[in-house]
């Protein structure tokens, strides 16, 4: 297995000494790593996940708007972060592993190398009201 861009290795080390829930996704989306904050959010442990392609998370906690309606992958925040080499922010509601509903905010940042290559990004999220 070839190792991961160095941009991601340390990205996934500050995340792991953070006490906000962070996300982390490579360049084609794969689901790579997240904290134990975002453990309490997303209602399982990493470890019980392990890396996820990006079809499987995107769907895994059910993103939806307010209203109900479901979000396809292409919409959420660390997808366009990825895809469009932007930040990208989102309001949805999840529906965690642990079986709760949860309304949570998102901000999401490609992570990049010197000529705008994207090797990832990262979402910061929190729950709201």
């Amino acid at each position: 297995m070839p190792q991961k861009p160095i941009e991601l290795i340390l990205m996934r080390q500050l995340s792991a000494c953070l006490a906000t829930p962070i996300f982390l996704v490579d360049a084609e989306g794969t689901m790579i790593f997240y904290n134990e904050p975002a453990e309490q959010v997303l209602g399982m442990r990493f470890e019980e996940t392990g890396e996820m392609p990006a079809d499987e998370w995107a769907t895994r906690w059910t993103p939806t708007a307010d209203d109900g309606t479901p979000l396809p992958a292409d919409a959420l925040p660390l997808m366009i972060a990825v895809a469009q080499r932007r930040p990208a922010h989102g309001t949805l509601r999840i529906h965690g592993s642990d079986g709760a509903r949860r309304r949570i905010e998102i901000v999401a940042v490609p992570l990049v190398r010197p000529r705008a290559h994207v090797v990832g990004a990262a979402a910061i999220f929190w729950e709201t009201a």
